[in-house]
C-alpha cells in the first residue's frame, strides 16, 4: 500500500532521514512518494538527494519531491507532518538570554528557559493554523501529523477549533521507557507499559515483562546499582537522581522528557541554585549546549554523506529503526495493521481522568484503517495530577487564551505563574524586552 507523504519543513534533516530510513525498512510502504518542503532551498537540497539514495540503496522505490511551495506538498497527500520551526532556534536562544539577564533560569520554567517560550509558540501556533487550514481545503482527507513543538499547547488549540479533522501528535519522549527497561537488563520487545499524562509529563504506571511486573526490579535497581550508574551518566540523564526522587515522591516513575530538560527541567526545585543542581546531578545548560552541538554536527553529517559518492549513504546511516512513531502510524493506517501507538488527541473520552476533555493527552491509541482512538488508562495519582494542574494545565490554558485574545495582559499572568517571577517589574520587564526581539514584530501587532 502506497501513501503519499508531505513533510512540513524537511530542513529538518534528522526527522526527514529518520522518515526515509523508516519508509525504506517496512515493505508495505515501499512506493510511497515522499514529498520535502522546505523554504531553505540549500538543506532542502541536502536532504532531498539524501533521502532518494537511501531509498535507491535500499529498493524501496521510494519518489523524492522537493518543493519551497506548501501548497504543492499538500495537495493530493494522504499524510502531513509538521515539523517546522518557524523561527528557527536562534530566537529561541536569544530569548533566554534575555529571561537570564532578568533572573530566570532552567527548572520547570516550562513557558520561558524551555525550547517552547512564548514568543516562540506565539509563532508556531499561527503557522499550524494555517497548515491545518490549508491541509482541510487541499488534501481533506489526509491525516496531520504534529510533530514541531509545541505539540502540547498544539494538539489542544488545533483540537478545540477543528474538532473533526484527523489530527495526532507525536513525541518520542515516552521511548524512554525503554532506556528503562536496558537498565534493568529487558527485552524492550517483551514490554508493556501504560504511560500517561500530557506531552512533555508523563509517568510510568503500568508495565510488565512477559506479563511479571517490572517495579520490583526497578525498586532493586535503585537500590543496588543506582549509584553507580550516576557516578558515570551525564547530567541531566533520564534515569538521574531526580527521576528517582519524583518515584519516590509519587510512586509512579517520570519518563523522557518529564523531568529532563528536552521537558523543562521539571521541577523547579532541583534548580534553585548551581549548588542545589550538581547535588541533584542536573546541569540544563550542558544539556542543551550538547543537543545544539550534536544536532549541528548531525546535519553536518547529513549534507556532507548526501554527495558523497563515494560512499553508500546507508554505510552511514545503518538501516536501523529510529523508534519514531510516524511510520509505524502511517503503516497501520495506510495498510491496515492496528497496532497501539502512543499519541497526543484531546481527552474526549476521558482517556486520563481528571484533566479537562478539552486538553490534549498523551496516551495509548489504537491505530488502524479505521483512524486512532483512544485507550482508557487508569490515570494518575492525585498528587501527579496537582503538579499537572499546576506546571502544564494551568498555563497552557493561561497562554492560549492570551494567544486568542491577543492580550499582552493574559500573557503577563502567563509569565507571573512562572516559579523564577518574583515581581509584577520583573515580569513586565521581561516582555518589554522579548517583545522588542526584532524577529517578534508579530507578537507586538498581535498582543494588543
Amino acid at each position: 500500500m502506497t501513501a503519499t507523504i508531505g513533510i512540513i519543513g524537511a530542513g529538518s534533516a534528522v526527522f526527514s532521514l529518520n522518515l526515509i530510513r523508516d519508509l525504506c525498512l517496512t515493505e508495505r510502504l515501499h512506493g510511497s512518494t515522499v514529498r520535502l518542503m522546505d523554504v531553505n532551498e540549500e538543506r532542502l537540497r541536502a536532504i532531498g538527494r539524501l533521502c532518494q539514495r537511501y531509498s535507491d540503496e535500499a529498493g524501496a522505490g521510494i519518489a523524492t519531491e522537493l518543493t519551497t511551495d506548501r501548497g504543492a506538498a499538500l495537495d493530493g497527500a494522504d499524510f502531513v507532518i509538521n515539523t517546522a520551526l518557524v523561527t528557527g532556534y536562534g530566537a529561541m536562544t536569544r530569548g533566554w538570554e534575555i529571561a537570564r539577564r532578568h533572573g530566570y533560569r532552567f527548572g520547570g520554567s516550562l513557558h520561558i528557559m524551555h525550547d517552547e517560550p512564548f514568543w516562540l509558540n506565539a509563532h508556531q501556533l499561527r503557522f499550524f493554523d494555517e497548515v491545518v487550514r490549508e491541509v482541510r481545503e487541499r488534501c481533506p482527507d489526509a491525516w496531520y501529523l504534529q510533530v514541531a513543538n509545541p505539540v502540547l499547547a498544539g494538539m489542544t488549540w488545533l483540537g478545540r477549533r477543528y474538532p473533526d479533522a484527523k489530527m495526532v501528535g507525536l513525541c518520542h519522549g515516552f521511548a524512554g521507557v525503554y532506556k528503562l527497561a536496558a537498565a534493568l537488563g529487558l527485552d524492550r520487545e517483551r514490554l508493556t507499559f501504560e504511560i500517561p499524562g500530557v506531552n512533555h509529563t508523563v509517568f510510568l504506571t503500568h508495565a510488565y515483562h512477559d506479563g511479571q511486573d517490572i517495579f520490583p526490579l526497578i525498586d532493586a535497581w535503585i537500590a543496588e546499582k543506582a549509584p553507580t550508574y550516576w557516578a558515570t551518566c551525564p547530567a541531566s540523564d533520564y534515569l538521574g537522581p531526580v527521576a528517582v526522587d519524583l518515584y519516590r515522591r509519587f510512586g509512579v516513575f517520570p519518563i523522557g522528557d518529564t523531568c529532563n530538560p528536552g521537558g523543562g527541567s521539571w521541577p523547579w526545585w532541583y534548580h534553585t541554585d548551581t549548588a542545589t543542581e550538581r547535588h541533584w546531578h542536573e546541569d540544563p545548560a550542558a544539556w542543551w549546549e550538547r543537543y545544539f552541538t550534536t544536532s549541528a554536527r548531525k546535519v553536518a553529517d547529513i549534507e556532507r554523506a548526501a554527495f558523497d559518492d563515494s560512499r553508500p549513504v546507508s554505510e552511514v546511516f545503518p538501516p536501523e529503526h529510529s523508534g519514531e512513531v510516524m511510520v509505524p502510524l502511517i503503516e497501520s493506517i495506510a495498510a491496515d495493521v492496528p497496532r497501539v501507538l502512543i499519541g497526543n488527541i484531546l481527552n474526549t473520552g476521558d482517556y486520563v481522568p481528571g484533566v479537562p476533555r478539552d486538553f490534549a493527552v498523551e496516551i495509548p491509541t489504537l491505530v488502524s484503517r479505521r483512524g486512532i482512538a483512544g485507550i482508557q488508562t487508569d490515570g494518575l495519582p492525585d498528587a501527579v495530577l496537582a503538579q499537572i494542574w499546576r506546571d502544564r494545565i494551568g498555563p497552557v490554558t493561561t497562554e492560549l487564551a492570551a494567544y486568542d485574545e491577543g492580550s499582552r495582559e493574559r500573557l503577563l499572568e502567563l509569565v507571573l505563574a512562572d516559579p523564577w517571577t518574583h515581581s509584577l517589574t520583573q515580569a513586565e520587564a521581561l516582555l518589554d524586552d522579548i517583545f522588542a526581539m526584532p524577529e517578534n514584530g508579530f507578537l507586538r501587532e498581535h498582543y494588543q
